[in-house]
């Protein structure tokens, strides 16, 4: 199975020997950051550093001058990816025979939040969450938009994958988490994830709810959540919690909203874009799910995106609804983690992507080159060979 290797360009760039390490690993593929989140990350063999603080969300390209007049607009990043930091990067993992697709993450950006905090969902408390874009607003889903088309098609990349494209919610490792002294599971961190920001409060008065009223229930229903009362799982846990109506309906509103952001979305990358450049999304196969995998309904998205990459460390399960789809022309991307130190195995990378491949996988994407030992490297190395 072709696979890629997820790279950041401060892995690269300063470091001559990485284009033709990564292309050792076997992989056929980069899938290079052009727009991520502020994060904290080792470069274990960089000549040059050991540890980069990217200190917000940013673009790691120089962005364009339309922007230049807008309210909700890309930075570009400080001195941890400085320039077309994306550009050189490509360019160099070019030269070792890869080819490069743009990482692109969407509706996960803390400074978003902190610069205009009206942009942020808001939960049934009142509390916002500054790292989640609310993707009902108008004005955060154009210029979401407009971010995804940008980010997507750089000189030289041969497609997209976009991260992010959907809900964010509660769940998601915010500077020095602290959040995890109470088990919420599925249904307390969907309804912890539910937005009564104005834009939200207005849909799920489209689909009959009165947000008043919606809001005090959800906070009703917590209620046995925070006294740690036995759940029950899944889709039937919110349910019970909710009450059957009102979970439904917001769903409804909720699948309607992501739907249609990942519609625009995909159809700007592809005006944007040259024939034969390929659009896919992180994506999980359960539509109430929020975060990073953004959760999406599976004959949808596949009618909308040439694939998916679907995280696969400890369980390939999530594949099955995707290939049910019967769509033998889309791409079934296998995300595995290969950091050992990060819950990765790459011992048994051939193994997870003979399973993988059993449930519909056609590619995989290996999480992260520019992180990973120099054991996991030389794991990837020897699962990749014999494959």
């Amino acid at each position: 199975m072709k696979a890629s290797a997820f790279v950041y360009p401060w892995d690269v760039n300063g470091d001559p020997e990485a284009p033709a390490r990564i292309a050792g690993l076997g992989v056929r593929q980069v899938t290079l950051a052009a727009a991520y989140h502020s994060t904290r990350a080792l470069t274990p063999r960089h000549p040059r550093h050991r540890v980069v603080t990217a200190e917000y969300a940013a673009v790691l390209y120089p962005p364009g001058a339309h922007w230049a007049d807008r309210a909700l607009r890309p930075h570009p990043a400080g001195d941890w990816a400085p320039g077309d930091a994306w550009g050189e990067a490509a360019a160099a993992l070019t030269g070792a025979g890869l080819e490069v697709h743009t990482w692109v993450v969407l509706a996960h950006n803390s400074r978003l939040g902190a610069e205009h905090p009206h942009t942020s969902v808001v939960n049934a408390y009142g509390d916002r969450y500054p790292w989640a874009p609310c993707i009902a607003q108008p004005a955060t889903r154009a210029y979401l938009v407009d971010l995804a088309a940008e980010a997507a098609v750089r000189p030289g990349a041969a497609g997209t994958e976009l991260e992010s494209l959907g809900w964010y919610g509660l769940a998601h490792l915010h500077a020095h988490d602290k959040t995890g002294g109470v088990g919420l599971g599925e249904a307390g961190q969907y309804l912890m994830s539910l937005c009564f920001c104005p834009a939200c409060r207005d849909g799920y008065g489209r689909h009959g709810l009165d947000a008043d009223r919606l809001a005090e229930a959800v906070r009703a229903a917590l209620e046995p959540v925070w006294r740690q009362e036995p759940e029950e799982g899944g889709w039937a846990g919110v349910e019970k919690l909710l009450g059957e109506p009102a979970a439904a309906a917001t769903r409804a509103y909720r699948d309607e909203t992501a739907r249609t952001l990942q519609e625009e979305a995909v159809a700007a990358v592809r005006a944007a874009a040259p024939a034969g450049f390929q659009v896919l999304l992180h994506a999980d196969p359960v539509s109430y799910h929020c975060g990073a995998n953004a959760g999406v309904d599976p004959a949808h998205i596949l009618s909308v995106a040439d694939g998916v990459v679907v995280p696969c460390t400890g369980d390939p399960a999530l594949l099955t609804p995707f290939a049910a789809q019967g769509r033998p022309d889309a791409v079934l991307a296998a995300n595995l983690t290969v950091v050992s130190g990060m819950g990765g195995s790459p011992a048994t990378l051939a193994a997870d992507a003979a399973r993988a491949r059993d449930l519909g996988a056609t590619e995989l994407r290996l999480y992260h080159a520019g992180l990973a030992s120099d054991a996991d490297l030389s794991a990837v190395r020897s699962a990749l060979a014999g494959g």
